[in-house]
């Protein structure tokens, strides 16, 4: 491994992220950090080129043959034969049934068996199992709280999308209950004031404290929805990212209360690699591990 340039890529519903991953402590390689917009509706070949010019970026020029990727990527997707099954999402149509892996490949002039694909979500956890909040955690369960519902689970060195968003839950699923749009929408039911994101509602307090009865209703649903699954799991630990994790004090008493009310007394952890999970989740697929 000592010599090899290991590549963590991050691909978005309309971005890509790229930068080097140093595997032996576990982080980011900053100087080689590269983003950029992508046309997701584009063509096969616009996409690919968009992908391969930062990756290629990312990776420098090392020697090609000691390369190695792993790419964070939306579902749904093959993971294991690298085939995009997304369609009808507004997002790499035209990549639709085509073997990602091969194009990518041939446009790096690689070979397919130097990528490695881990979902999105998945990979959010991942990386925060290898370098951050969930090191040294031999189970744990990732949420990832903002515009949507992320989550996975981890055991056995290697994490796998739960996809609980789309989980019956009360009268609709559960990403409608456990999202900024659902906090939204809760506190203008019960105001009658319309605010137009989560951070708008939070820079409401201390004045109006039915912000914070919103987000105490937001723990206990959480807690309630999340509590059969951490016991299916056996989780040791809870592992919150995104939008709303930056504001989790507003929901961890309750959340935790609601969790002790299911027999449940877990850490419950902020997710502390922001954006760069997903990159080092997706780079540590090519982590030597014991047989």
């Amino acid at each position: 491994m000592a010599d090899q340039t290991v590549v963590g890529v991050d691909v978005g519903g309309s971005h890509i992220t790229a930068a080097r991953v140093d595997l032996k402590v576990g982080t980011l390689q900053p100087e080689t950090l590269t983003r950029a917009h992508v046309q997701a509706n584009g063509t096969k070949e616009e996409i690919i080129k968009a992908w391969t010019k930062h990756i290629q970026a990312a990776a420098g020029d090392k020697a090609k043959e000691n390369t190695r990727i792993g790419i964070a990527m939306p579902g749904p997707f093959d993971y294991e034969k690298g085939i995009s099954l997304m369609k009808f999402q507004d997002k790499y149509d035209a990549l639709y049934g085509l073997h990602v892996k091969e194009l990518l490949a041939d446009e790096l002039k690689l070979q397919p068996g130097q990528f490695r694909f881990m979902n999105d979500a998945a990979c959010f956890l991942q990386g925060e199992a290898f370098g951050g909040a969930a090191k040294g955690a031999k189970q744990a369960i990732g949420v990832t709280l903002g515009t949507g519902l992320g989550s996975a689970i981890y055991k056995d060195g290697l994490a796998a999308d739960a996809a609980l968003w789309c989980v019956a839950y009360k009268d609709g699923i559960a990403e409608d209950y456990l999202s900024g749009r659902w906090l939204v929408k809760r506190y203008h039911s019960l105001s009658g004031v319309e605010v137009p994101h989560v951070k708008a509602l939070i820079e409401l307090l201390p004045e109006y404290p039915l912000v914070q009865e919103v987000f105490d209703e937001f723990g206990e649903e959480l807690g309630r929805f999340l509590a059969p699954y951490i016991h299916q799991e056996n989780s040791e630990m809870l592992v919150i990212g995104g939008n709303i994790a930056q504001s989790l004090e507003l929901i961890l008493p309750q959340l935790r209360q609601t969790l002790a009310e299911h027999a449940i007394a877990i850490p419950i952890k902020r997710a502390q690699l922001g954006e760069e999970a997903a990159l080092i989740g997706a780079a540590s697929l090519w982590e030597e591990r014991p047989q």
